[in-house]
């Protein structure tokens, strides 16, 4: 396999991409990230992706992949808390309502200037939780970096109910989507990838079979 670059510093990326199975150097991408007038979230997130891969692609005989997370709620962009007060503005917000997660992938072959993107929106419900666990989750400082002030993972707060999409999507890093461009581009994954997603997330995923059948 040759050299992989993940153009993110993300924590969570970094997770995810690691159940490939393959070593990758981190070379994070620093990008205007402003939302251009008339953007939908889709071309702003895929845009972004191939921005950030683009930035990084100078590396020779490499494979980068880049990617890009948005939160949507109705025409509102939810980026990441600017402080406490906004994290609790969103955590309130998006209370008991579905809202709507983008992720924006982006692969280069720098070898054979191949390119491959694509866009994962997932609905993400919202439970009920209550003021004082908004509180409580505030005071761990996890919203702070967070775009929706939230991470879907949290163990202690949870604030996610009935998923039925793609939860490594809403982490930051679609990995069937991902694969699908593994493919694409003339390379393979491991094969047992959805059963080390669902396992490591704890998570009964019932969208691979169906995004894994396009590649």
């Amino acid at each position: 396999m040759k050299k992989i670059i993940l153009a993110s510093n993300s924590p969570r990326r970094k997770q995810l991409l690691s159940l490939f199975g393959w070593p990758f150097m981190v070379e994070p991408a620093d990008i205007d990230e402003g939302w251009h007038p008339g953007e939908t979230p889709v071309d702003y997130v895929r845009r972004l992706a191939c921005e950030k891969a683009l930035v990084v692609a100078d590396v020779p005989d490499a494979l980068v992949i880049a990617a890009d997370t948005i939160v949507v709620d109705g025409d509102e962009l939810l980026g990441k808390p600017v402080d406490e007060r906004d994290a609790r503005r969103m955590l309130h917000q998006l209370r008991g309502r579905t809202h709507q997660v983008y992720s924006g992938i982006a692969l280069i072959d720098t070898k054979t200037k191949e390119s491959y993107n694509d866009v994962c929106c997932t609905d993400v419900p919202m439970r009920e939780y209550s003021d004082a666990e908004i509180e409580a989750y505030i005071e761990t400082q996890d919203p702070m970096d967070k775009a929706g002030a939230y991470a879907i993972q949290n163990a202690g707060f949870h604030p996610v109910t009935a998923l039925t999409g793609c939860f490594a999507s809403v982490m930051g890093l679609p990995l069937c989507h991902l694969a699908v461009g593994f493919r694409r581009l003339g390379f393979d994954y491991p094969a047992d990838l959805p059963e080390q997603c669902q396992r490591t997330l704890d998570y009964d995923c019932p969208v691979f079979p169906g995004i894994l059948g396009r590649s």
